[in-house]
């Protein structure tokens, strides 16, 4: 399986959450509508926190990484496409900024959770995406991934 999350489920996922918030609303069950309330975004937080020792449980395999080699200086833009609620994009998003310590490329971070407007103009069914250059990286990638098409990117500015 791609280590990727579909942006349908991350609809889903917070779309039970309110709906189980109405449901215990709607009958009355208060105490159960604040445990549901602080419960299942608890259950989220832990969810990400663990999910690389529980990724190959759940079906998506190893949480791996392959590091990059020496890189040289990067003046590049790279957006990070992310989504609330999933595992992968924090994964992607410490990669980055270790890369850009060493690399000096600007790091944009955009949330696309409530964005469905940018998600269909990006073409973007599935988080975390990182955007290099014209290049598009979809899913949990690896940090020589990440270096080759960031160090790809800065290549056409450079021939200015």
């Amino acid at each position: 399986m791609k280590q990727q999350c579909h942006i349908s489920m991350i609809y889903l996922t917070w779309a039970m959450y309110a709906g189980g918030l109405a449901y215990f609303g709607w009958r009355g069950r208060w105490a159960m509508a604040l445990v549901w309330l602080a419960g299942v975004p608890l259950g989220e937080w832990l969810y990400i926190r663990k999910f690389p020792s529980l990724s190959r449980s759940l079906g998506y395999g190893r949480i791996v990484d392959e590091g990059a080699g020496p890189a040289g200086n990067a003046p590049v833009k790279v957006v990070l496409y992310t989504a609330l609620g999933c595992p992968f994009c924090p994964l992607i998003g410490q990669r980055l900024e270790e890369l850009r310590k060493r690399m000096g490329f600007t790091l944009e971070k955009i949330d696309v959770t409530l964005r469905p407007d940018l998600l269909a103009a990006r073409g973007i069914r599935s988080v975390p995406v990182v955007e290099a250059g014209a290049r598009l990286l979809f899913g949990l990638v690896t940090t020589k991934e990440l270096a080759g098409a960031i160090a790809e990117a800065q290549e056409p500015i450079a021939r200015m």
